[in-house]
C-alpha cells in the first residue's frame, strides 16, 4: 500500500485517511511525514511516535537500578546473618527477650 490508502481497524470499520495530499505537489512529502509508522490498527504521525519513544533510552535503567538494589540487599542479609549468628548477639538477643517475658 501507499500510504494514501485506507487502512481498516480490528473492528472492520474503515479507518480515516492518513492525510490528505497537498495540490501544491508537497504531498510526498506530507504522507511521509504522516505515515511513517503503519501498525496493525492504522497510521500514526511521526511526531506522535517521537514524542512517545523519546525517552525510550531510559527504558533499562529501572532494571539495572533495581538489579544493584537487590543485589546490595542480598549483601545486607548475609552480613546481618553473619552478625547474629555470633555468640554476643545470641547473649543480648537471649537477654531481650528474657526481660520482656518476665514483666
Amino acid at each position: 500500500m501507499d500510504g494514501t490508502a485506507l487502512q481498516e481497524h480490528a473492528g472492520g470499520e474503515p479507518a480515516e485517511p492518513a492525510r490528505a495530499e497537498a495540490a501544491d505537489g508537497a504531498g510526498t512529502a506530507s504522507r511521509r511525514r504522516w505515515c511513517a509508522h503503519r501498525p496493525a490498527t492504522g497510521w500514526v504521525p511521526t511526531r506522535v511516535v517521537r514524542r512517545v519513544t523519546r525517552h525510550a533510552h531510559d527504558a533499562g535503567m529501572a532494571t539495572a537500578e533495581y538489579a544493584i538494589a537487590t543485589l546490595a540487599a542480598v549483601g545486607f542479609a548475609g552480613l546481618l546473618v553473619v552478625i547474629l549468628k555470633g555468640n554476643e548477639v545470641k547473649g543480648l538477643l537471649g537477654g531481650i527477650i528474657k526481660q520482656a517475658l518476665s514483666l
